[in-house]
């Protein structure tokens, strides 16, 4: 059993990062005009340029576009002619010689309640961010899904339902020869890791290959206060082996103390970090690129959450 609450494990690593003092600073976006720019990426290369991808938003909607951004002086501004999608909460990853790059869409619930959204993840694919194309589109009501090419060439899936069988969110797993096999079947039929408790709830946001051909899982952990008046998310990281499909219990790696302080969207999400991507500096340290408050988007240098599961 792997089940671990968000309490266990946040006493856990603050226990673990008693003396330990963390290196941070928010990052400073322009060219959107008042929007928000939150829930990043990683930084990637692309076309000769470091990008980073971000969800941009007016802080009282939820409609938002991904837009790609470079630094430019000490400030990430759009690039010309990338394109932009609207989504949510983007991610990238690499297959072969082609980047992958997908977010969050929201559209009107087909039930028809006035007002109700519901949201599904949609995949695009490319040589570049100039060129990308529509791939895949997931199931409806299910954010979280990322895909990884595994050691042996075939594509890791992890899913995250939400509902009869998912609960507030659930990680599932399960592979694919390749992604024209991705299918809504498939996603739907993935096994679920016993993570959470069903009061609580998780996602997948990066999935690393590490040199042992096991996969680093960047995720977050969340739940609500006791009288759900305001949401918690955390920063946390398990193994996973696709060979034996073993897994670990999620470890915590940050929370949103550890940052400076800010601003959020609303008052019940001042506690949030939403773990968008984390590079690995290859000294035993990594910096973690996080969306904080649903408002802005911040950095934070940790310890290497993998550094340990790829030694064994």
């Amino acid at each position: 059993m792997t089940l671990t609450t968000y309490n266990e494990a946040l006493e856990n690593f603050k226990h673990s990062i008693a003396e330990v003092n963390f290196k941070t600073q928010q990052i400073q976006f322009c060219g959107v005009g008042e929007k928000d720019v939150y829930n990043i990426t990683a930084p990637f290369e692309c076309s000769g340029k470091t990008v980073i991808g971000g969800r941009v938003e007016s802080r009282d909607s939820e409609h938002s576009q991904v837009f790609f951004f470079e630094e430019v002086n000490g400030v990430w501004t759009p690039i010309p002619g990338a394109q932009t999608f609207n989504l949510q909460d983007p991610f990238f990853t690499r297959v072969g010689d082609e980047l992958i790059v997908g977010g969050v869409e929201i559209f009107p619930a087909p039930c028809g309640t006035p007002n109700k959204l519901s949201w599904r993840t949609i995949f695009y694919r490319g040589k570049d961010i100039y060129s990308l194309e529509k791939m895949f589109q997931g199931p409806e009501h299910m954010k979280d899904i990322r895909v990884v090419e595994l050691a042996d060439g075939r594509i890791g899936v992890f899913t995250r339902p939400q509902g009869e069988r998912g609960g507030r969110g659930k990680i599932g797993y399960t592979q694919v020869n390749q992604l024209s096999e991705l299918t809504e079947e498939c996603i739907n039929q993935a096994e679920l890791l016993e993570q959470f408790h069903d009061d609580e709830w998780g996602g997948a946001n990066e999935i690393h290959l590490l040199s042992n051909g096991k996969l680093g899982v960047l995720a977050h952990i969340a739940k609500f206060s006791s009288d759900e008046s305001t949401r918690h998310y955390a920063a946390c990281a398990f193994l996973y082996d696709p060979k034996s499909n073993e897994y670990s219990k999620v470890k915590m790696i940050a929370c949103r103390e550890l940052f400076n302080e800010g601003a959020a969207k609303r008052p019940d999400l001042q506690d949030v970090i939403f773990s968008g991507g984390l590079k690995r500096l290859g000294n035993g340290r990594a910096v973690l690129y996080a969306g904080a408050g649903d408002a802005e988007a911040h950095w934070l240098e940790i310890a290497d959450p993998f550094t340990e599961w790829e030694q064994n």
